[in-house]
């Protein structure tokens, strides 16, 4: 079983964070407190070594599975719920493509069905390959603020940076890599869980308000919810309550109330 930085927290039926290209779980910690009063909330590592989506979604079970052990209606069968950011996106996706039964929602923040330019990705990879590791450092410093939500409290932009200095090259690589194979644009009609594709309006890193209401005309149960001031990694954001949202979006096929 595939477990890297596993972390458990509350009880209820699960939820699992789904880290972006940084493959973190960490940077999920603000949302935790609040979603763990009604979900066993699970966050963990992505794998360096994975090349290919496939591995990626084996392991995502493996976090389903365990996430989805004290759940009383089905134990480890339990569907989760996934809440997956950017690289997660593609990442939740794939597993939902690939195991339906096994999702009860998807959230989707700031993510694609598909990486274009493929040219800036493939520019990208030659760029990490050839620049000293320790500039991405610097790189990752220039760039956060505006990554960031512009309501982002400094302590939290030094929290995010000392978290990503973590990140490998191999890992990083590997990552982009998959993006080079990764589409799923023609397989959104098959997904059958309720997906909610989150978009903010001041991402500087993808089209994120276009990729979700592309993603959301062709997936079925499915809506878009603009995050205004928002930039790319806004789940570090005070003024964003992930718990919130979740409780204002009714996930079933006829839209009723059953709220999350």
């Amino acid at each position: 079983m595939y477990a890297s930085e596993l972390r458990l927290v509350g009880a209820g039926p699960p939820l699992v964070y789904v880290p972006g290209m940084d493959g973190t779980g960490q940077l999920f910690h603000r949302q935790i407190h609040a979603l763990s009063r009604r979900f066993r909330v699970a966050t963990y590592a992505l794998r360096d070594d994975a090349r290919g989506m496939d591995t990626l979604v084996a392991d995502l079970a493996d976090v389903v599975r365990a996430a989805g052990g004290a759940d009383g209606e089905r134990g480890a069968d339990a569907a989760a719920v996934l809440v997956a950011e950017s690289f997660g996106g593609a990442l939740a996706l794939s597993f939902a493509l690939a195991h339906p039964e096994r999702v009860r929602a998807l959230v989707v923040l700031n993510s694609f069905p598909y990486f274009r330019p493929q040219a800036r990705l493939r520019l990208a990879i030659a760029g990490i390959h050839l620049m000293p590791w320790g500039a991405m450092r610097l790189v990752r410093r220039l760039t956060a603020f505006r990554l960031q939500s512009r309501h982002t409290h400094r302590a939290e932009i030094h929290r995010f940076l000392r978290v990503t200095a973590r990140t490998t090259r191999h890992g990083y690589l590997n990552r982009l890599g998959i993006l080079t194979r990764y589409d799923v644009r023609d397989r959104l009609a098959s997904l059958r869980a309720p997906t909610l594709f989150l978009a903010a309006d001041q991402d500087h890193l993808i089209p994120s308000v276009a990729q979700a209401r592309f993603m959301a005309a062709r997936a079925p149960m499915s809506a878009v919810r603009v995050l205004p001031g928002h930039g790319h990694a806004c789940l570090l954001a005070p003024d964003l309550d992930l718990d919130a949202i979740l409780r204002d979006w009714p996930p079933t096929a006829e839209g009723r109330a059953q709220r999350m």
